[in-house]
């Protein structure tokens, strides 16, 4: 129950029609039973073990790194920005967070992806190998579907995911929005059969959207779902429980300090400008400024090959198989790589960007891929608390706890 912008009182998901004064009253009342952290909409998101890892402890990881080369700037061209939705194959991504679509309601584990804006979810009408082995939606079941029957490709890196688009009601965190529109697959691009979750649901804006979809929160937006139009998000560090999508506001449990708010350079992805990359005062990245995108739905920090060899070289990494690996007995010394964006400081400590694996050693979590656009994944969001602001177009940073 939360007091919304324009005095009324939201219930769960009804706005409740009386005075902004008796409002207030209920607020007053409210506020003494309840913390303010209850009036938002929390997602729990799942940390779970990534693609990388399960096909390591089976020893699949080398074939399959060959035969599904990463490609994190698939999703990021433009060439697709209109039409198609492209995506890659990210085996490191670990957090899901479980969605419910139709009446009755039937359960998905779906990435919450800022880097693009369609929801999708495996059909039973696909026979794809990663359908097979992930929950499967089946309109038949649910007596509020409705299907729209346009066709939605989705491309990614080494294949591709394709089916069409019906409508349902799609619950996120108890906030049931109804005649959602959705992509049901009918095939699926072989890689994602190693992936945990079934499907993506995109956060990023409506002009990305393939077939002209309209994305989750802006129809949470529209329907007066959310208290604020805005959503952040906590990616935890070191368990498998605490990492959060929270909408219509921010969580102070989950940062430290104030917030820094950057406005957007672009309007399609959560797209900011960086000043430049130093590492021990020195600049070994973005000299000049470069565009960053903050995604979710991507697990490490990619740049231009030339500025990921640069920072790379001065942690102390060197190439290795498509990685920058490291010794692991040498994370205490290495130094931090610092992000100077909008006049602030975000540090990443070596504990932060070096991953360590029982099979593989310790890689750094910077991976070239890019051009002039970088991406800020994983990596950076676990250490930095990150809204996502629709109302005035802005990323607001904040160190995690």
């Amino acid at each position: 129950m939360c007091i919304k912008e324009d005095g009324s009182l939201s219930v769960g998901t009804r706005v409740v029609g009386v005075s902004r004064a008796e409002n207030m009253k209920w607020a007053v009342v409210i506020c003494a039973m309840v913390a303010l952290s209850e009036c938002l909409v929390h997602v729990p998101l799942e940390k779970v073990k990534t693609a990388r890892e399960v096909l390591e402890e089976q020893g699949l990881w080398e074939q399959f790194r060959l035969k599904f080369p990463y490609n994190p700037m698939a999703k990021f061209d433009h060439r697709f920005a209109v039409g198609d939705e492209p995506m890659t194959n990210d085996a490191d991504l670990a957090y899901y967070g479980i969605i419910s679509i139709g009446t009755p309601p039937q359960s998905f584990k779906v990435i919450f992806d800022t880097g693009s804006s369609n929801l999708w979810v495996p059909s039973i009408y696909c026979s794809s190998a990663a359908c097979n082995n992930h929950d499967r939606f089946n309109p038949t079941r649910s007596s509020t579907y409705r299907q729209d029957g346009s066709s939605l490709s989705i491309q990614y890196g080494t294949g591709s995911m394709t089916g069409f688009l019906g409508y349902d009601t799609v619950t996120v965190g108890g906030l049931a929005v109804k005649n959602q529109i959705f992509g049901l697959s009918q095939s699926e691009a072989a890689f994602m059969q190693y992936m945990r979750a079934d499907g993506i649901l995109g956060l990023a804006y409506p002009r990305l959207s393939a077939s002209g979809a309209t994305p989750v929160f802006d129809n949470m937006m529209t329907e007066g779902l959310v208290n604020q139009d805005l959503f952040s998000v906590y990616l935890s560090s070191n368990s498998q429980q605490g990492s959060v999508v929270t909408f219509g506001g921010v969580d102070p449990n989950h940062y430290y300090g104030s917030i820094t708010w950057i406005p957007l350079s672009n309007e399609l992805y959560w797209q900011i400008t960086v000043d430049s990359v130093t590492v021990n005062g020195q600049v070994v990245a973005c000299d000049g400024g470069c565009q960053a995108i903050v995604d979710t739905g991507t697990s490490l920090i990619v740049g231009s090959q030339s500025d990921i060899n640069n920072i790379n070289a001065r942690v102390g990494a060197s190439s290795q198989n498509g990685d920058f690996v490291v010794n692991c007995n040498s994370i205490n010394q290495m130094p931090d790589v610092t992000f100077h964006i909008h006049g602030q400081q975000f540090s990443l400590p070596a504990s932060a960007y070096v991953r360590q694996s029982q099979y593989y050693g310790c890689r750094t979590g910077f991976s070239a891929g890019g051009d002039s656009l970088w991406i800020l994944g994983d990596v950076f969001i676990r250490q930095y608390y990150s809204v996502f602001n629709r109302a005035q177009n802005m990323v607001g940073l904040a160190k995690a706890r």
